[in-house]
């Protein structure tokens, strides 16, 4: 990888700190001559910690916004955050487990490859265990827990980072009520599927705190050979307490302490179906995964400081730490073979297909790999906000500084089984370290600046991040497990890079808003990698409309890459060395999104509501340059071939009745087929995932003040699909399931 030469060294605090020098003197010597009366500390709090805040606000920024309140959340009762994002245009989703356990989100056309293109937070700060040396979120926060989920797309999205081509992902916890209460939430539904959320909290004049935990667990819908769990069993649970200034304080104040714990035994493997055995009996799971279980655990720990220095200013200061294990023990390779390699051609292989499908085998023939991985991902960053009036305009600024340091620890092995009778015996134990042994590490240095400035019917927001970033890999060998270092390889790297957005508003009346947004696409190469930094020029433009009980909006996007990477990991189907990261060159993506909703009962009169609801996106991306590569998707590229694994077209919508104390939500979901390997042209059948259209309904009925039931059945019309070939075979989408559940508020 190319690495740009500094003028001073990257270990010392001066020269990390230099690039912010005139943003931080700027800010502490800026005029600040506006009071920002009409928000309370409280709401000011509330916009540091989020990235659109409300429905309301995601209507006034520059640039492509969506918030999914607390209230939409409840119309389905989601748990899985694919089909939550389902109704955002412009979200790519690869589902895999059929619960969102481990979802693959992309955004205007990256790779959704667990969600490693984009930027995931929870509460404003990074989410996924190690967002610089690894991306890859084989943890996700529980979506059954948030109070919110919001999304940015395009220039608007220039203050989170690492990851700035796509957008950012970010869901908002339980927050501290205002006064003691909480809610009991309990359901239970198809193939023993068990549901348990339970929350209480309380504030004083100084003190507040809440409690929750979200317990979710399934004996899965897959049916394994000769009988097995194929399901899973999470606990969630999150603290918060809160303190406060007094109300004679001369500077309010306050500090929030957030701890949470997350604890995951799933029955999940990355083995899938062959064409003939999906078609036959699409939920079946071969006998040779009888043993792929995740064993995974989750710490996170942060605390918040926000001061409001003046009505004219404030500063949100957070201290952050994550800490993230898990051992996905996983079947690997037969008689040597690579799953993929067999799923893809299950004639050529057909001695290894007939041992996974649970005939006997010699010993040793079954490799099972213990892909043992510790994480942590630490920091601080802050954000001062300034408001001001000068020369006619009103001026909203934010300087952010964030220091990030995050670590994958590898140190895995692989034990050896034969099949006896269809059950997995094992025979050789492998040695913990014997198959991977590395330790791979960022450390990275973050500022931005963003100035929203309001005037006449004008809002424009230019922005500027600059990311500095130091990745090392130390790489002990499988033949050293002790770590001694005898066989020790070290590979560093560093990069600056700089990275301008700017997007703008017209009020062009009192219904329709215009806007349009430049910004710099970047997301950082492995630890390990000689590829250089992915790279684009990314373009939007387009209008909102909103008249009150109608609102809609539509844009089109251009995303010009000058270098696209692709890395190898196992969940895209190997085939390669896993962390190699490939260099595509020049692509192009472009499209459009656009979403609609309105209540045909807004203007009759009526006692009821029928609020409907609308979302397109369509999508064109393809490879400028031919080349070769040992990366699986790729392969061998001519120009104009399509990436895979990104519909050209997604459609959403939906319509609900409510009256009184009851409501009922009708929502279809269409996903258009989707290539699974690079090309051009008809889609072989082999290289295909096809169409599918997947309806859920949601319902609730009140029938206390302050308890309801509710009931959901997802995929009502029980549409059997293939959601992925990858990691190795088809892997089938959830069949219909219901949940009853009842809901009471205290």
């Amino acid at each position: 990888m190319h690495s740009k030469q500094k003028t001073c060294k990257t270990t010392t605090t001066s020269c990390r700190l230099a690039p912010l020098a005139a943003a931080v003197a700027f800010a502490l010597t800026s005029p600040v001559l506006y009071a920002d009366e009409g928000k309370t500390s409280k709401s000011r709090v509330l916009e540091r910690v989020t990235v659109v805040g409300s429905q309301q606000g995601a209507q006034a920024i520059a640039g492509s916004a969506h918030f999914i309140s607390e209230e939409e959340l409840e119309k389905h009762e989601y748990s899985d955050i694919n089909r939550i994002l389902r109704e955002v245009p412009g979200v790519n989703l690869q589902e895999e487990d059929g619960y969102g356990l481990r979802p693959n989100i992309g955004m205007r056309g990256t790779g959704v490859d667990r969600s490693a293109r984009i930027t995931l937070m929870e509460d404003g700060v990074l989410a996924a265990p190690a967002p610089y040396s690894a991306p890859a979120a084989y943890y996700f926060p529980s979506a059954g827990r948030m109070e919110s989920v919001e999304v940015r797309k395009g220039s608007s999205s220039i203050k989170y980072g690492p990851n700035t081509t796509g957008g950012a992902l970010n869901l908002i916890s339980r927050s501290i009520p205002n006064q003691f209460g909480g809610q009991v939430d309990v359901s239970q539904g198809s193939d023993t599927t068990r549901r348990t959320h339970v929350h209480v909290g309380d504030s004083g004049e100084q003190f507040g705190w809440m409690a929750e935990t979200f317990q979710y667990s399934s004996d899965g819908f897959k049916d394994l050979d000769n009988g097995g769990n194929t399901g899973f069993d999470t606990e969630d649970y999150l603290t918060k307490f809160r303190v406060v200034t007094g109300a004679d304080a001369k500077t309010y104040q306050e500090l929030e302490l957030k701890l949470g714990a997350y604890d995951e035994v799933s029955n999940e493997t990355y083995l899938g179906l062959t064409q003939d055995d999906f078609n036959a009996t699409p939920l079946r799971r071969y006998a040779a995964s009888q043993r792929d279980q995740m064993n995974a655990d989750q710490q996170q720990y942060s605390l918040r400081h926000f001061a409001e220095l003046s009505p004219k200013a404030d500063v949100t200061t957070t201290l952050y730490r994550q800490d993230f294990a898990r051992n996905w023990y996983k079947l690997d390779k037969v008689n040597g073979n690579g799953i993929s390699s067999i799923l893809d051609d299950p004639s050529t292989f057909s001695a290894e297909m007939a041992v996974i499908k649970g005939g006997d085998s010699a010993d040793d023939y079954l490799s099972v790999k213990a892909n043992n991985r510790g994480y942590y991902s630490q920091g601080v960053q802050s954000v001062l906000a300034m408001s001001f009036d000068k020369g006619g305009a009103r001026h909203d600024i934010e300087y952010g500084l964030r220091y990030h340091e995050d670590e994958i620890d590898r140190f895995q092995h692989v034990d050896q089984y034969k099949m006896d009778n269809g059950t997995m015996v094992l025979t050789t134990a492998g040695a913990p370290g014997s198959e991977s042994n590395r330790v791979s590490s960022a450390t990275a240095l973050a500022a931005f600046v963003q100035d929203t400035i309001q005037f006449d019917k004008w809002t424009l927001q230019p922005g500027l991040r600059y990311e500095s970033i130091d990745t090392e890999r130390k790489d002990y060998g499988t033949s050293d497990p002790g770590r001694t270092g005898s066989s020790l390889t070290v590979t560093e790297h560093s990069i600056d890079v700089w990275i301008p957005g700017f997007g703008a508003t017209y009020q062009l009346n009192d219904r329709v808003r215009l806007l349009a947004g430049i910004h710099r696409g970047f997301t950082p190469p492995s630890p390990g990698s000689d590829a250089d930094e992915e790279k684009s020029v990314n373009l939007e433009a387009g209008l909102r409309y909103n008249d009150g009980s109608m609102q809609g909006e539509a844009i089109a996007f251009y995303n010009d890459y000058s270098n696209l990477l692709g890395t190898c990991t196992a969940s895209s189907g190997g085939g390669c060395t896993i962390g190699d990261q490939f260099q595509a060159g020049e692509v192009t993506v472009q499209g459009l999104e656009a979403s609609l909703s309105w209540d045909l009962a807004a203007d009759s009169g009526k006692a009821y509501g029928l609020p409907v609801r609308l979302s397109y996106t369509y999508t064109d991306a393809t490879f400028d340059n031919g080349f070769s590569s040992s990366f699986g998707e790729w392969g061998t590229v001519e120009p104009g071939d399509e990436l895979p694994y990104l519909p050209q077209h997604q459609l959403s919508a939906g319509i609900g009745v409510e009256y009184s104390n009851w409501r009922v939500d009708l929502a279809a979901k269409y996903k258009d087929e989707m290539r699974t390997v690079a090309g051009q042209g008809g889609i072989p059948a082999d290289e295909k995932v096809d169409s599918h259209l997947v309806v859920d309904l949601g319902g609730d009925y009140r029938f206390a003040e302050n308890s309801k039931v509710y009931l959901t059945v997802e995929n009502l019309l029980d549409e059997t699909y293939a959601v992925a070939r990858r990691p190795a075979g088809l892997r089938p989408g959830k069949p219909r399931t219901f949940m009853l559940g009842l809901k009471h508020d205290f």
